[in-house]
């Protein structure tokens, strides 16, 4: 349904912007604004913080560029925007819950690239941005990250954090959320991942954090990248 729904889209892209019509009917014409207009920045805007707020996984996404718009205004009032969107990952993860805007985009080696088709509703007089649709397509990130080694070296870099901090319970790795490795002089295995704070105090002697039970998300502190 989903691929209905963007192939549909596709073909009002070309017939619109070939042949417009001359008078614009209520809820029915088809605008191509420019990609710098500021209506079209603000919908992409707008679309990029839902799509981010919406996902679970990952990292936050960062606008890198306005491909194509189309505008459709409404009968009463507002407009939908049909958008296409290249984007980059930043160094946020996504359950920070923080603004695309806020975040770091990573070094063009690192950088992951893909492309966000989004519809959205904009009612500025009512303050109303409804997110109707959008696919995100991102290409793979440099390694499998559910790999063996990779929790090996999160939880050996996790070790210096527990014994640096000055939290007063341990930490333990929630989940490697990238990785990739480089042959040096042996191979070298750089990971990021999540951590979660357990019921585990540091007064005590723990021979495997693993082992120990998560604190319940309303009492846990969160780190997040």
């Amino acid at each position: 349904m989903v691929w209905l729904v963007w192939m549909l889209f596709g073909i009002q892209v070309l017939c619109s912007c070939t042949a417009a019509p001359s008078a614009q009917g209520a809820g029915a014409a088809l605008l191509c604004p420019r990609c710098d207009d500021p209506a079209v920045e603000e919908a992409a805007d707008l679309a990029l913080r839902q799509i981010n707020a919406d996902r679970e996984e990952g990292y936050v996404l960062s606008l890198y560029r306005i491909i194509s718009a189309l505008e459709q205004p409404q009968e009463i009032t507002g407009s939908v925007f049909y958008l296409i969107l290249d984007v980059v990952d930043t160094e946020c993860h996504v359950l920070s819950k923080k603004l695309w805007k806020n975040c770091n985009t990573r070094p063009a080696h690192s950088t992951v690239y893909g492309q966000c088709k989004a519809i959205i509703y904009i009612n500025q007089a009512r303050n109303i941005a409804h997110l109707n649709t959008y696919e995100c397509t991102l290409q793979p990130v440099d390694d499998s990250p559910t790999k063996p080694e990779y929790l090996e070296a999160a939880v050996r870099s996790l070790a210096k954090f527990n014994g640096e901090s000055e939290q007063t319970h341990y930490f333990s790795v929630l989940n490697v959320t990238r990785a990739s490795m480089q042959w040096v002089i042996g191979p070298a295995h750089f990971v990021e991942f999540l951590i979660q704070e357990t019921s585990c105090s540091k007064d005590d002697t723990v021979a495997d954090i693993s082992m120990c039970e998560p604190l319940p998300p309303e009492v846990a502190v969160s780190t997040f990248p």
